[in-house]
């Protein structure tokens, strides 16, 4: 009895929540899950999904990764952190979502999982993370793709979460740091079609590659528009530039500020993409980010100070990669590669995965603080081990 008077309220929920829908969103009817669930009638499978990464051990790991400057939480708590990046964006996508009568539900799921594959200390941390890969033969690391290892093979003891396609193709499909000025949805992607995708990129070859529906296209813009001028204020923050620094004629179209910049790119994403399948910014909008990205790749992420934490995480992290190899072929169950990791996983997991694939998601899995940590066991005298 309560069952039915749960569904009859729902699928009432879904037809009012639907109504504003565009022509060109993604509907909840759509969603395509690989193993299907049980009946909710509370939530939409599209916010299944969202609580399902809110409750995920990697979403709460979020709040103690790197952004862009590692070291620097310690000294200053108000640099941005993985956590808060991925607030931006959601928010921010669903800002542009609901003027554009997208399906929230999906945009907010992608956004709250994009970047839960990202290993410690940010670009640098992926970097050398990467590196290491590449030397031990399972190619190359990519954040995007971990990402949705972590929702498919990691997470749940090694079960996965069991997410829709929709929002697992909108995480492996994000890539802010490609400059588009149109996203066009590839709507006719399939599970191979991922499979092939993460063969390429693993090799080092690039690929053309767009998320199957317009809710991903907003996730991977908002990517952008979250992180360029929240850089620059931390930048500024720790003086690694001043504000006249910002180049001229960026500052005066796009906004001297980061609340600036964001309502800039964000109004010109609705105003480029309302009534269209696409997903865009103007042509003089989209040139002044390009430079404004220019800018930041030049004053800030290739900084010197910068640099210098680079070359400490490059020389750590091929010490940890090493060790938790050996470890585990020397079964040494003392070993934090045993004691929070594997023994933490079904017997699935530690089967289908290589030693220097199991070594790379404990090591995507860690927080700065954990890494730091994990660095002195190995290296400083009368260490636990």
């Amino acid at each position: 009895m309560y069952r039915k008077k749960f569904k009859d309220i729902f699928n009432e929920f879904v037809a009012r929540s639907s109504e504003h829908y565009s022509e060109f969103a993604c509907k909840n009817k759509e969603a395509n899950r690989k193993i299907p669930d049980d009946d909710c009638f509370i939530r939409t499978d599209f916010a299944i999904d969202r609580d399902r990464i809110l409750h995920s051990g990697a979403y709460r790991r979020y709040q103690g990764k790197t952004q862009v400057f590692s070291f620097t939480n310690s000294f200053d708590e108000e640099t941005s952190n993985r956590s808060l990046h991925t607030t931006y964006v959601s928010q921010i996508s669903r800002t542009i979502a609901n003027m554009l009568g997208l399906n929230l539900e999906l945009v907010e799921s992608i956004a709250l999982g994009h970047d839960l594959g990202h290993p410690p200390f940010g670009h640098d941390g992926e970097v050398a993370l990467s590196k290491n890969c590449v030397k031990a033969g399972i190619g190359e690391f990519h954040h995007n793709i971990q990402s949705l290892h972590v929702v498919d093979h990691i997470s749940r003891e090694g079960k996965g979460l069991n997410l829709t396609f929709q929002v697992r193709d909108g995480i492996i499909s994000h890539d802010g740091e490609v400059h588009n000025m149109i996203l066009h949805p590839q709507r006719d992607k399939t599970e191979n079609d991922i499979t092939e995708y993460i063969k390429i990129r693993k090799s080092g070859k690039g690929i053309q590659w767009m998320p199957s529906t317009l809710e991903g296209c907003v996730v991977r813009i908002s990517d952008t528009i979250a992180y360029i001028g929240q850089d620059i204020e931390d930048a500024i923050r720790l003086k690694i530039i001043k504000r006249d620094d910002i180049p001229k004629e960026c500052a005066e179209y796009l906004g001297h500020k980061n609340s600036e910049i964001i309502d800039t790119l964000v109004k010109s994403v609705i105003l480029n993409s309302y009534g269209k399948d696409q997903i865009a910014f103007d042509e003089e909008t989209s040139h002044y980010l390009f430079k404004l990205k220019e800018f930041n790749y030049k004053r800030i992420y290739t900084d010197k100070r910068v640099k210098k934490s680079r070359e400490k995480i490059d020389r750590s992290m091929e010490v940890l990669f090493e060790q938790y190899i050996e470890d585990i072929n020397e079964k040494n169950t003392r070993s934090k590669i045993f004691l929070q990791f594997l023994n933490r996983k079904i017997d699935s997991y530690r089967d289908k995965f290589s030693e220097p694939e199991i070594v790379r998601d404990f090591i995507a899995t860690m927080t700065d603080r954990y890494y730091n940590e994990e660095i002195k066991s190995y290296l400083l005298p009368g260490s636990f081990y």
